[in-house]
């Protein structure tokens, strides 16, 4: 038999009752402080509480864009909850008459607080029948706001902050008079400083509303495929229904068996249809319209919004420039102190994120490499990337690779969520090696070191002793390091020719009169450092390109070479701001003198007879009239290809290569009649002819007269004839120009500069790697 200690709970009656008259009071009349003596401990305890709340933007979704037509269109959302705030003019009025005439009837006239619901809580508290119910829509907006507040915290340890933000669940929705007490205070306030429609809109705006939704908008979206402003009374009365519950009576859950599709949402159903009694009994809808709302099924309809860059992957072919973006802003101090921080500010602030992004130039990239790059084939890992970035920004304005993006760690042939474009910490690449492309290094050290392009160099040493190198950076090996051309070339060259024809052994000699560490520093100067983010190698093997790069490295270095000698580093992010209007201002592009403006200029020069008839890329020329300078890179045994082009506008470099294994490209059929070794041609001659169009470009930078040498007594400023380069390239011995019998896209090129062995045997090198190609 249960023992009543009445006179206990008529205490806690009566204090309790005094402490709702003083509610009464302060509800009714704000201005007055009135204090029973009955009640004065309890009024004390109450007055001593804060009141002040502050009342932030909540967790909304952040979004990226880019440009499209030269409109900029949103391409991805990251959110911890999908929220989007909307002014109260965006709402349907059906969804705020269905949330007050359910949740709060008297919410137009009391001043915070609903008087009659709190007194019946207060005497059923008192009564021993646990704390009950009664909040008002204010009472709730607290809340709700107290709560989201705990959701963001962060902190540096893991399990200090995991506890504080339990004990600050426990204060803003724990079930404590003390707390509730708490919320009333706080709603009083609000109440005083805010409108009522602010309230209600407020409210409606930070509900949870099941999974990750909250918020009329997202929920309208999520539920139904609407905006909030369009939803229909039923509609409107189903989220209402939601928000009372949201873990057991949200619609998304079609085989739920206590409440899904097969019984129609049961539980939702009944819960809705009481919203909309509630409406008919406040004369908010008519009773015929109340009677055929009831009838109607609940029939959702799920419009999920992408959490990260599914969307811009299946849209845009973007998702690889997507995880770029995101891995720069989790990176960037500028959006937090810490990396839980920075992910929170990109889940929860509701930031837009304008991106340097050209979607047109995206697809355009996209459909030339996927026109000559396979996604998978038989026998070979075999991948293709392309990117393009700004020359004086660093701006990344296109990014494609040869496979499909997945946000999984699980993926399948043809997938994958590495990135080939990028380095180790912004894609998890590891690079790839880059053959003849990294030759430019020493010849640009060749011309700062007082060299010059009219210089000859001799060609026939094949197995170079490495003792013979200099290297004040480190100790050079002791092995001697084989180089090998292709095809047979003159005794001697001029540097000039050596570099429109790749010639392998004329640049291990040049190497020979430089110091490899000079060499080291010049590359790093324009920005080069391997995959991993570590420094370039200096071994003499690393003149021909063995250091892993990534395609956006060489790209940078190449930009800085047509910038004057300036280069960038790179960029996805043009501006930020947050919900609540706030600029985020990211760490920009920083950009730096690494080679003169002479040096840049001689290099610029001699690059463009690359693309002219006899040098490696002449199939790759779109033949217009844009200014333009190329490189070619193949290493031993094709396993790697590349070819980088650039003017004052743009810079493009396209990779084709093994992802993993040794698998020799140059006789492996690709698409369009094209091999491994080919590809790169028909996919860089399709991107520059768009970007000539679109991009264009200026005058390169001038060539020094003094470091091209015979060539100071004519305009060096101009593209020189194809038959120039090679008069003066073969020293008048009559050098048929090499790589001209290219077929179709690039088939058939000539492979002069490779190292590639008899028997597809590459050969030992005293250093990782062996000789780069052409």
């Amino acid at each position: 038999m249960r023992v009543v200690r009445w006179p206990g709970a008529l205490l806690v009656f009566v204090v309790m009752s005094a402490l709702a008259g003083l509610l009464v009071t302060v509800a009714v009349t704000p201005a007055v402080a009135v204090v029973g003596e009955g009640a004065s401990g309890a009024a004390a305890f109450f007055e001593d509480l804060p009141s002040y709340l502050d009342i932030q933007t909540p967790q909304q979704v952040s979004t990226v864009y880019a440009k499209q037509g030269g409109n900029e269109v949103p391409i991805a959302s990251f959110y911890a909850e999908n929220r989007t705030n909307v002014k109260a003019d965006e709402i349907a009025d059906s969804l705020k008459q269905a949330a007050i005439d359910t949740e709060d009837p008297r919410f137009h006239d009391e001043g915070g607080i609903d008087v009659v619901g709190t007194l019946r809580a207060t005497i059923a508290d008192a009564l021993h029948k646990g704390v009950q119910g009664g909040s008002s829509i204010t009472q709730q907006y607290v809340k709700n706001v107290l709560v989201q507040q705990c959701e963001q915290l962060t902190g540096k340890d893991a399990a200090a902050t995991k506890a504080k933000v339990s004990a600050c669940y426990d204060k803003a929705a724990g079930q404590s008079k003390a707390r509730k007490l708490q919320e009333i205070k706080y709603a009083i306030a609000v109440d005083k400083k805010y409108s009522k429609d602010e309230v209600l809109t407020g409210y409606l705006n930070i509900v949870g509303l099941g999974g990750r939704v909250y918020g009329a908008e997202a929920g309208a979206e999520y539920y139904f495929g609407v905006h909030a402003k369009d939803l229909s009374v039923v509609q409107s009365a189903t989220l209402v229904a939601i928000l009372n519950n949201p873990s057991n009576l949200r619609i998304d859950q079609p085989d739920d068996k206590q409440n899904g599709q097969a019984n129609g949402y049961r539980l939702t159903k009944i819960r809705r249809d009481y919203v909309i009694r509630r409406m008919l009994a406040h004369h908010a809808i008519s009773k015929a319209d109340a009677a055929a709302d009831i009838a109607t099924p609940i029939q959702p309809k799920i419009t999920a919004t992408a959490n990260g860059c599914s969307t811009a992957a299946a849209q845009y072919d973007a998702g690889y420039f997507c995880d770029y973006v995101r891995a720069q802003v989790l990176q960037d101090p500028a959006f937090g102190a810490t990396s839980a921080q920075r992910i929170a500010t990109l889940d929860t602030q509701g930031l837009r994120i304008h991106t340097s992004l050209d979607l047109d130039l995206q697809a355009t990239a996209q459909h030339a490499l996927s026109t000559f790059v396979p996604t998978t084939m038989a026998g070979v890992d075999a991948g293709g990337a392309n990117v393009t970035v700004e020359p004086g920004t660093g701006r990344i304005v296109s990014m494609v690779q040869n496979t499909d993006y997945t946000q999984s760690d699980a993926p399948a042939p043809g997938v994958t969520a590495v990135n080939y474009n990028a380095d180790q910490a912004f894609g998890s690449s590891t690079g790839f090696p880059t053959g003849s492309t990294y030759k430019v290094f020493t010849l640009a050290d060749w011309l700062a070191n007082g060299h010059t392009l009219s210089e000859s160099v001799g060609t026939t040493e094949h197995l170079f002793q490495q003792s013979e190198f200099r290297n004040s950076c480190e100790g050079v090996g002791t092995a001697p390091w084989p180089v090998a051309n292709a095809e047979q070339v003159p005794s001697s060259m001029t540097v000039l020719a050596a570099t429109v024809e790749s010639i392998n052994t004329a640049f291990g000699s040049m190497a020979k009169q430089l110091d490899l560490c000079g060499i080291q520093k010049t590359a790093e100067s324009m920005g080069i450092h391997q995959a991993d983010g570590s420094k370039p190698g200096s071994n003499p093997s690393s003149v021909l390109g063995t250091n892993p790069l990534s395609p956006i490295d060489l790209a940078e270095a190449y930009a800085g070479f047509a910038n004057g000698g300036v280069t960038c580093t790179p960029t996805t992010i043009d501006s930020v701001t947050t919900a609540s209007g706030k600029t985020i201002t990211p760490t920009p592009s920083t950009c730096t003198r690494g080679v003169s403006a002479e040096v840049a200029g001689t290099v610029d020069y001699a690059l463009q007879g690359v693309l002219n008839a006899g040098g490696t890329a002449a199939t790759a020329n779109p033949g217009d009239s844009v200014p333009k300078f190329a490189k070619t890179g193949t290493t031993d045994g094709d396993q790697q290809n590349w070819l980088v082009a650039s003017t004052t506008k743009y810079t493009n470099a396209t990779w084709v290569g093994n992802v993993q294994g040794h698998v020799r490209l140059a006789n492996w059929s690709f698409l369009q009649g094209t091999t491994g070794y080919s590809a790169k041609f028909g996919v860089s001659k399709q991107m520059m002819t768009y970007l000539d169009g679109t991009y264009s470009g200026g005058a390169l930078p001038a060539p020094d007269p003094a470091m091209v040498g015979y060539a100071a007594n004519r305009s060096a400023t101009a593209n020189s004839s194809s038959t120039g380069w090679q008069g003066q390239g073969t020293q008048g011995q009559g050098q048929a120009a090499q790589g001209q019998g290219a077929q179709g896209q690039g088939q058939g090129q000539s492979t002069q500069g490779q190292t590639a062995q008899q028997g597809g045997q590459a050969p030992a090198a005293p250093a990782p790697g062996g000789a780069g190609g052409q």
